[in-house]
């Protein structure tokens, strides 16, 4: 399996990197995921809930990063057991660019399947990833506007809220004009 995709992220590329470096995060935005710890040096253990059509197992595997560029890529491998369900394995490169709007995250995912699951068909098993890659993002996006507020082109400035208010408080305090007669 292949895939590949661009999200725009409404938070710097900074808050991007550490989020996506951070296990706690990552534990709650990937779908069914109830362990990511950090076992090493760029190395985790990683439990998560998996159901693709009618197969459901829970996986137990190992992510270990690598050409770690900070705050702009880095590569993943990953591998993970699910027994008699079978088995995953592959990479993904994930990369941030700066923009306007926050940042853009880039990246390409190949994997391969084993048991079970690769019995499933590669339509059924191409759509299955689709949907957790989007559900992840969607995640991913609540957690950095909880944590860092809505994207600052949707938060209104003070003065054009009510600026007669503004005004008015700013000439209670002294620092307005006086007001008309």
């Amino acid at each position: 399996m292949e895939m590949q995709g661009n999200r725009q992220l409404a938070v710097t590329q900074q808050q991007a990197w550490e989020a996506l470096n951070d296990p706690e995060t990552l534990k709650k935005c990937i779908p069914g995921c109830d362990r990511f710890d950090n076992t090493g040096p760029d190395e985790y253990a990683v439990g998560m809930a998996l159901k693709i059509g009618p197969v459901s197992a829970k996986f137990q595997g190992k992510v270990t990063l690598a050409d770690i560029a900070p705050p702009e890529s880095y590569r993943l491998g990953f591998e993970g057991q699910g027994g008699v369900a079978g088995f995953g394995k592959g990479s993904s490169s994930v990369t941030l660019t700066p923009n306007d709007a926050g940042c853009d995250l880039a990246y390409t995912v190949q994997a391969q399947v084993g048991g079970k699951i690769a019995q499933l068909g590669q339509r059924l098993i191409d759509g299955a990833a689709k949907s957790m890659a989007d559900d992840f993002f969607k995640r991913f996006d609540e957690e950095m506007q909880r944590r860092h507020g809505p994207p600052p082109a949707e938060a209104p400035q003070e003065e054009e809220k009510n600026p007669g208010k503004v005004a008015g408080l700013m000439r209670k305090i002294g620092l307005g004009g006086k007001k008309d007669d």
